[in-house]
């Protein structure tokens, strides 16, 4: 098992967009590396989790520094909205996914099992950072009702508004970089999970094994839920999560703060902005 300090360099862990070269940066946070005690040991980036205050700030000022950037943390709440981020945005407003044209503002979202999307315009002028957990991905909103979009197609739907507006061109295209979740082994759900994405989507089904010892229970594959979902969107462009081991929140302690594994846990994050 490769050990979390040798990771924060590690291109395994990089979107291979190659969009570098117009300015689109990237960071990954892991538990290393931070001041946090147990049971939020080390970099933990969320203030609502019961770690001390002071040791989150000066976790959230570490982890800027490993970027060169300013972040700008949320307040996530499983749902649907998105909004456009600039230099004055205060930390704390509640949204499930953020998105600027700004030079060195990083789109930040925290994670404990949800799954961090980043994306990016091919031209490199308008980067977004998406948190994506199953309700937010089916859009389901109070009293269980299905809304019209979920975060990832208003995310789309918000950046193609955007890119049209500022550059009068029709033409869009995403790329995106999944990062890691609860795993397609260990991301058990029940009935009213399944039907809400086959409700979305007959081809959901496919995301879903049922357990043949637990009637009523599935394990459900996020990551190809997530891909699926961008395949409906025309992104094709998308690297990141497969689904693999080395993705898996739950099965790596080492690398990742997990909620599903550890009930009391801190949250890690990924991070988008562009440079100057």
């Amino acid at each position: 098992m490769t050990p979390a300090s040798s990771l924060q360099t590690s291109d395994f862990w990089r979107p291979r967009w190659g969009l570098e070269r117009l300015g689109v940066r990237t960071h990954l946070s892991f538990r290393d590396g931070g001041v946090s005690l147990k049971p939020f040991d080390r970099l933990n980036l969320g203030l609502h989790v019961g770690d001390e205050p002071e040791r989150v700030e000066q976790n959230r000022s570490i982890y800027e520094q490993q970027m060169g950037a300013k972040a700008v943390f949320f307040d996530q709440r499983h749902g649907t909205d998105c909004v456009q981020i600039d230099h004055a945005t205060p930390n704390g407003l509640c949204a499930d996914g953020a998105y600027t044209m700004a030079r060195r503002l990083a789109c930040t979202m925290m994670v404990a099992d949800c799954m961090p999307v980043l994306l990016a315009d091919a031209k490199g002028r308008l980067v977004a950072a998406v948190h994506v957990g199953w309700r937010g991905l089916v859009g389901l909103g109070g009293h269980s009702t299905l809304l019209p979009l979920g975060v990832l197609e208003q995310a789309h739907q918000d950046m193609s508004r955007v890119l049209r507006q500022a550059f009068e061109s029709s033409e869009v295209r995403l790329f995106a970089w999944l990062g890691p979740c609860i795993g397609p082994e260990t991301f058990e759900v029940g009935e009213e999970v399944f039907g809400a994405f086959k409700a979305k989507e007959a081809f959901n089904a496919e995301a879903f094994k049922p357990l043949e010892h637990k009637p009523g229970k599935y394990l459900a594959d996020l990551p190809q839920l997530v891909r699926l979902q961008l395949k409906r969107l025309g992104v094709q462009d998308v690297w990141g999560n497969d689904g693999s081991k080395p993705w898996c929140t739950v099965s790596r302690p080492d690398l990742y703060f997990s909620h599903r594994r550890d009930r009391i846990s801190g949250r890690f994050a990924a991070s988008i902005w562009l440079e100057p």
